[in-house]
């Protein structure tokens, strides 16, 4: 994220409501990029961008700029993809006592679809096991942080955040390679 954006959000975050259409019009190809990493669907990815998008624009007060604005956005559309899959999921659940599921044709499942539902997978069992490993993993992994930059958003030493991101590797590993 360039200084302007981070200048944007500081603003809002103090309380000036003016930049907000700004500043959510600037990092929605990002989010709709970020949410798409977990959502295989355009329309649930569309559906959690436009979450994260609300959730920035209510809950701006609570970046208090301790950490980078990009380490936020990364753990909010995160957290909003992720919230929305739960929500497909439990829909699907729903609707299948009413419709007997398809059988599944794997020439027309992408790889892509189904790796990124694997992911999701994993990070939920990671979650119900061991939630403080979830968000430093997406920060390193899917947001693209560095250590240090993990260490400050999380505000907690440098070697929790590494040791944090190596069992949560482990464990998601471990599922990822159970299928």
């Amino acid at each position: 994220m360039n200084e302007e954006l981070e200048e944007l959000a500081a603003r809002a975050s103090r309380g000036d409501e003016s930049v907000i259409p700004e500043l959510l019009q600037a990092i929605r190809p990002q989010v709709l990029r970020r949410v798409s990493k977990f959502l295989p669907y355009r329309e649930d990815a569309e559906e959690a961008a436009q979450d994260t998008l609300m959730t920035v624009a209510t809950k701006i007060h609570m970046f208090k700029g301790t950490g980078s604005f990009a380490g936020w956005l990364t753990v909010v559309a995160t957290n909003c993809a992720r919230q929305t899959y739960r929500s497909l999921k439990r829909r699907s659940v729903e609707q299948s006592a009413e419709v007997l599921p398809e059988a599944i044709d794997p020439r027309t499942t992408s790889v892509i679809a189904g790796s990124r539902l694997d992911l999701l997978e994993a990070l939920e069992s990671l979650e119900a096991s061991h939630p403080q490993l979830v968000q430093p993993l997406v920060l390193r992994d899917l947001g693209a942080m560095s250590y240090a930059e993990i260490a400050e958003e999380l505000a907690v030493p440098l070697g929790t955040v590494k040791a944090r991101i190596h069992q949560a590797r482990k464990q998601v590993a471990a599922h990822l390679t159970v299928r």
